[in-house]
């Protein structure tokens, strides 16, 4: 019997999505930096100069977004990575990058994730990327422990 509610459960969650939006396309990302919880270097807040060119693909409800130019050698430098990767719902993305450039404060050992999470509205995508460090929890991590940045963004691509 338990595991027919667990059956049924399942698949009333699975219900609970909305179709994936087609998020697919190169779009033109106006940015500005937010608060900088995490003292990441050369950050200032406000509006960030110039655009970044940001290409989403989708398969499904998967989707992946490959951030071009300048901003990608320096998400290459701060997290180790320039795509972002997750899922569509209905019109909201829920991207991530899993840090992997090794860095260190003292003892602490961390690497720095980027989550982005947007809406698409016709053709214009918006919304937040947050970067967390993720520590090995040693006493030198301080205000790594737990902090956010936080970048917001805005952009369209051409009329699909």
């Amino acid at each position: 019997m338990r595991g027919r509610l667990c059956v049924a459960a399942l698949g009333l969650c699975a219900a609970c999505g909305s179709d994936p939006a087609d998020v697919a396309g190169t779009y033109s990302i106006a940015l500005t930096n937010r608060a900088n919880g995490c003292a990441i270097a050369n950050w200032t807040e406000g509006p960030v100069n110039g655009t970044v060119t940001m290409v989403v693909t989708q398969n499904g409800d998967a989707a992946s977004a490959d951030v071009q130019g300048l901003a990608r050698a320096a998400l290459d430098a701060l997290t180790g990575g320039h795509v972002f990767t997750g899922g569509v719902d209905g019109s909201a993305l829920a991207l991530t990058i899993t840090g992997t450039r090794a860095m260190s404060q003292g003892a602490c050992a961390y690497t720095i994730d980027a989550d982005l999470d947007a809406t698409l509205a016709g053709d214009t995508l918006s919304g937040s990327v947050f970067y967390r460090a993720r520590t090995n929890g040693a006493a030198d991590c301080g205000a790594l422990t737990g902090c956010q940045s936080q970048q917001d963004f805005a952009g369209a691509r051409p009329p699909q």
